[in-house]
């Protein structure tokens, strides 16, 4: 080798690089092989060789081109200085890399469990009748979903100040459906359809809600037991007046609620 030298392939083997790499390390001028055959071709001196060597232990270490070549050419640089400054460089790496382990946990948790929050942080933030069965339930039911999947990102980084809010929000219309019911107001009127749209504002805070999902919706909300029951309990017949609502709505929006599917 040191009369003949090695070729480009022959010196790939050698340091265990990819010919493309020798290729651009050359062309940035990091490395270049120092001769050349007759027919033109260029080898690879064993003093080249040992640069590319360097060049490997140092770009394995994770510095770039630019602070290698500053590493191997500039006497005046200080290789353990430019090895301390990496070190610094990878503590933000890896401080961004935990963040992002964290978020991922996070998402993970949140498809598989939807709310985030513990039993007793639920019960705090939903009021003592809120069952944290039901966010199960809903899994089971609706976790292949679209809807499941943005409710679940939208969960991972909802904090519990921001449940309380949302649940806030949630009681303050269903109290206002109710005071709206006792006061005789007729489903399709202005202040019905309010109602209506300030039910679709909030609900989609949980994922994107149509005007005819929000018809499906409210089928459920007079046909489900559970969900009837709720919405009773706040007042009697509040399910059904407020399914009336939602499809008079729908109707004047151009849409029909008999044949409304969930898109």
């Amino acid at each position: 080798m040191a009369d003949a030298g090695l070729t480009v392939g022959a010196t790939a083997g050698r340091v265990g690089v990819t010919v493309r790499a020798l290729h651009h390390w050359d062309e940035v001028g990091l490395v270049s092989p120092s001769l050349r055959t007759t027919a033109g071709y260029r080898l690879y001196t064993d003093a080249d060789v040992q640069r590319l060597e360097r060049v490997v232990a140092y770009r394995d270490l994770g510095l770039g081109l630019d602070a290698i070549r500053a590493v191997l050419d500039d006497t005046s640089t200080g290789i353990g200085a430019a090895l301390r400054e990496q070190r610094v460089q990878l503590a933000g790496q890896i401080d961004d890399l935990r963040l992002l382990d964290e978020r991922l946990e996070r998402m993970a948790e949140a498809h598989e469990r939807g709310i985030l929050l513990s039993e007793e942080e639920q019960a705090a933030a939903f009021g003592p009748g809120w069952d944290a069965r039901r966010t199960g339930e809903a899994r089971v039911l609706w976790g292949e979903s679209p809807q499941w999947a943005q409710f679940a990102e939208r969960s991972a980084s909802r904090t519990r100040e921001q449940w309380r809010a949302l649940a806030g929000a949630m009681s303050a219309l269903e109290r206002d459906l109710g005071d709206a019911l006792d006061q005789g107001v007729a489903p399709g009127s202005r202040e019905a359809d309010v109602l209506v749209e300030r039910h679709r504002e909030v609900f989609s805070h949980f994922f994107a809600l149509t005007r005819r999902m929000q018809v499906c919706l409210g089928r459920m909300y007079e046909s489900d037991p559970g969900f009837a029951a709720h919405y009773d309990g706040v007042r009697a017949g509040l399910a059904s007046w407020f399914r009336r609502c939602v499809d008079a709505s729908a109707r004047a929006h151009g849409i029909d609620p008999d044949t409304a599917t969930w898109q």
